[in-house]
């Protein structure tokens, strides 16, 4: 294996180690926390509930 290649293989692991960093940031910015509280309520929701009915918030999402 030429020292190049394994250059190339540190840089790739770098720029994806930096994206995984990145997504992980951004998951977790607070402006995030109330759509993604709704989200993981939509799995729980009534299948009988009318269409376009809101999931309600919860108290703790609220008070952010």
């Amino acid at each position: 294996m030429s020292p190049v290649w394994g250059h190339l293989v540190g840089v790739f692991t770098l720029l994806l180690m930096a994206a995984f960093i990145g997504v992980w940031v951004w998951a977790w910015l607070p402006r995030h926390r109330q759509a993604f509280g709704r989200l993981a309520r939509l799995p729980m929701q009534d299948r009988g509930a009318r269409p376009g009915v809101s999931i309600p918030s919860t108290d703790a999402e609220e008070r952010r």
